[in-house]
């Protein structure tokens, strides 16, 4: 446990070596890179793992969910264990924080990588998007409380819907429990839909510093059997140095269908960043 002025962070810690920071999604914890932890770990990494704020055993506050404040906190959790910089990498809502961080704190991050999301306000999306985008976005940002009410009281079910829909492979039936635990409880939905409440914010704040930033460091964009190509559409518009891989036989819970291809990308972009000097590659996407 980790305490950041005004937030009190869960953070797991493995290995040795070039840091790697792992940001999850919804829904769910740190718990959903345990696949991913001991590959990165044989590969010569320090490994990352906090549960983002108002999820698994972070503290829920009743602000800060935003992207940019995320990042911040992902600085200060740098800053808390001396370490200056990291490779970063997002999953699903995790992908808001890890592009903002790459944006904001660009001396903080020594590589980016984006798995099955879509960045917030950027363009390239659109095929993804055309048709509203999931049902679930608007149903979470609803204002006044409304999901979380409708939820309380039957978060199994709705765990157990994306678990389902999103892995190919099945999530093992230990790790569904502790999902469902951590997202179980009024509070625990209310800080879970407020980083979908933030996205308005996070668009905003996308597309005023895509009209003149860049990324820098090597980027890797991740794509699955859901999001597909998009995230490499979006970044490849932004980013300096970009590789694109599409695993079409996962589904979009890349970190439970296919860990061993997710540690095998993130190890060879941290390779890239450690390479110089760095040059523009962009690979095919993978059939």
């Amino acid at each position: 446990m980790i305490q950041l002025d005004d937030l009190r962070v869960s953070v797991r810690r493995a290995g040795a070596g070039s840091p790697v920071l792992l940001l999850h999604g919804f829904p769910h914890t740190k718990e959903i890179w345990r696949e991913v932890e001991p590959l990165l770990v044989a590969a010569g990494h320090e490994v990352l793992m906090p549960d983002l704020r108002g999820t698994g055993d972070t503290e829920r506050t009743a602000s800060g969910y935003d992207a940019a404040s995320l990042a911040t906190d992902q600085v200060r959790q740098l800053d808390a264990l001396r370490l200056q910089s990291a490779h970063i990498v997002g999953f699903d809502v995790g992908a808001a924080p890890a592009f903002a961080l790459a944006a904001a704190h660009p001396n903080r991050v020594l590589s980016l990588t984006i798995v099955e999301a879509v960045i917030s306000g950027l363009t390239g999306a659109e095929a993804f998007l055309g048709s509203g985008g999931p049902w679930w976005f608007g149903f979470h940002q609803t204002p006044g409380g409304l999901a979380e009410n409708v939820l309380s009281g039957d978060e199994d079910r709705y765990v157990r819907f994306f678990l389902g829909i999103g892995s190919r492979s099945g999530v093992p039936e230990d790790l569904v429990r502790h999902f469902v635990g951590a997202y179980t409880g009024r509070d625990s939905l209310r800080a879970a839909f407020e980083h979908y409440r933030a996205m308005p914010t996070n668009a905003q704040w996308n597309r005023s510093w895509a009209e003149q930033g860049r990324l820098t460091m090597p980027v890797t964009a991740v794509g699955a059997s859901t999001v597909g190509d998009a995230p490499a559409r979006q970044l490849t518009l932004i980013a300096d140095h970009l590789d694109q891989h599409l695993l079409p036989d996962s589904g979009h819970i890349v970190p439970v269908d296919a860990p061993g291809d997710l540690a095998s990308i993130v190890v060879a972009t941290a390779a890239r960043a450690t390479s110089a000097p760095p040059s523009f590659h962009t690979d095919d996407m993978d059939e």
